[in-house]
């Protein structure tokens, strides 16, 4: 009917850095959506329990509106928001367990550091705090409480990922992975493959034999009105009669009054199709009463107008291939197969060590093109994951690779060049990223362990309770 259904978006509590590390530092209006109730648990973490009114709490401090919450129920809203509790919950007990502390004084400087209570000469204003607590919202407490938990969790972070120092040779290996040069020769297929107008009428109905049950075209007849405030009520602007004439006609159609008994009770005009197929040139509206077409008989809404539409006949066909656009279709079809025949022919041999540089030579005759890749990251004539995929391949071999507009190339690995990083500051650079990487899959390491270390049991019911005070 009229109305738009969501689906149920399955959602699965997220990974505590992913959560975490993805907040900007940035603190939000904290005005309170409801008012606290009920101590029930609603998640258990091990012997840990959060309660109901803890879960309160914190969606009173999330700055999520409640009309927002109440809009996105059905795309599970609620476990989104209580997935975060969770993570924020788990470091918590981290926190506890590693004994990680700020003292007062640490805070103090973090406040007297943020670039948002400084002047233009760097000092600190008591008078920009105070106004950034006003216009937020927040009491001191509050914002020093958030501002410590924030601390304490990059403080968990780089204990967790302390003494990530590289070794030179694997900060010298990430240089010359990411900048080694390589050189390319590849022919483009295209040439290749059967043209479109080579393929024969003999062809074209073999291959539709070959293929009849998974060819046939569906062609519909149906009826249509198109339905706007002009014609059912005789002004320009949408009001409130116009819609209780729409309910009318749901009711109507929900009571299985005939399509022209509509039509003709509300002086409407119709509009008959037959045979209709599918294509790129049909309008809109007649695109869309296809594709709701298993619901025979309803009102849509299209654009600016509402579309009461009735299907008559539905049947599957053999493709006429006198019809020139669905001819052409066909033909579409026969070179994507083919293409995909002859590539997959081309990596078999590949694989099975059955094509050689002789045979490479002799397919390019002079058609090969040389090309120099700079980097691992240059995507100038390939796909960036095709150039990633030559990157992984020795030299002297052999690959199908793509560029954007999806054209397929034979190429051959043909040349590594290694560059020698000569500059301490690259060094220092590229020390601090292999750093990076080696923290990264630490704190990957770790957040798995936590998964593996905390049981999270839901209470469904409590949070069903939650959900149904929003309704």
């Amino acid at each position: 009917m009229i109305s738009s259904f969501r689906n149920f978006a399955k959602t699965k509590i997220a990974g505590i850095f992913v959560f975490i590390m993805i907040i900007p530092f940035v603190f939000w209006g904290m005005g309170s959506m409801f008012s606290s109730g009920n101590t029930n648990t609603i998640v258990k973490i091990n012997d840990t329990n959060i309660s109901t009114e803890e879960f309160i709490d914190y969606l009173n401090n999330s700055g999520v509106p409640q009309n927002t919450i109440r809009e996105n129920l059905n795309d599970n809203i609620i476990e989104e928001l209580l997935s975060g509790l969770i993570s924020t919950k788990i470091l918590d007990l981290e926190i506890e367990e590693y004994e990680l502390i700020i003292s007062k004084e640490s805070l103090l400087k973090l406040i007297k550091k943020n670039q948002n209570f400084l002047d233009d000469q760097g000092n600190f204003q008591r008078l920009k705090y105070e106004k950034f607590l006003l216009e937020n919202n927040q009491s001191a407490p509050q914002f020093e409480l958030r501002l410590k938990n924030r601390e304490l969790q990059k403080n968990l972070f780089s204990f967790v990922g302390a003494g990530t120092v590289s070794p030179k040779f694997l900060v010298k290996k990430l240089y010359k992975d990411e900048n080694r040069k390589l050189e390319v020769d590849y022919i483009n297929l295209d040439m290749f493959y059967k043209k479109k107008d080579s393929f024969t009428d003999n062809d074209i109905k073999k291959f539709l034999e070959e293929n009849k049950d998974t060819l046939k075209v569906e062609y519909i007849d149906f009826n249509y009105s198109v339905i706007n405030p002009k014609n059912l009520i005789g002004v320009d602007e949408i009001n409130q009669t116009f819609f209780d004439k729409i309910d009318q006609i749901e009711i109507d159609i929900s009571n299985e009054l005939p399509f022209e008994t509509i039509v003709t009770n509300f002086n409407l005009k119709s509009k008959q199709i037959k045979d209709f197929r599918l294509t790129y040139d049909k309008s809109d509206i007649e695109k869309k009463i296809f594709e709701v077409r298993n619901n025979e008989f309803d009102i849509i809404e299209v654009k600016d107008d509402y579309i009461l539409y009735k299907i008559l006949k539905s049947d599957q066909r053999s493709p006429n291939i006198d019809d020139l656009v669905l001819r052409e279709e066909i033909l579409g079809l026969m070179y994507e197969k083919n293409k995909y025949e002859y590539n997959k022919d081309l990596i078999k041999n590949i694989d099975e060590k059955n094509f050689n540089n002789k045979n490479f030579v002799e397919m390019g005759s002079n058609k090969i093109k040389n090309l120099l890749l700079n980097s691992i990251k240059d995507n100038k004539k390939f796909d960036i994951k095709a150039v990633e995929l030559l990157y992984s391949l020795p030299v002297n071999s052999f690959t199908l690779i793509n560029d954007e507009m999806n054209n397929i190339y034979l190429a051959k690995i043909k040349n590594f060049q290694n560059e020698k990083m000569t500059n301490n500051d690259k060094m220092s650079e590229y020390g601090s990223k292999q750093n990076s990487n080696l923290k990264n899959n630490m704190l990957k390491s770790y957040d798995l362990y936590l998964n593996s270390r905390y049981d999270v049991t839901l209470n469904q019911k409590t949070i069903e309770r939650v959900k149904n005070f929003f309704q």
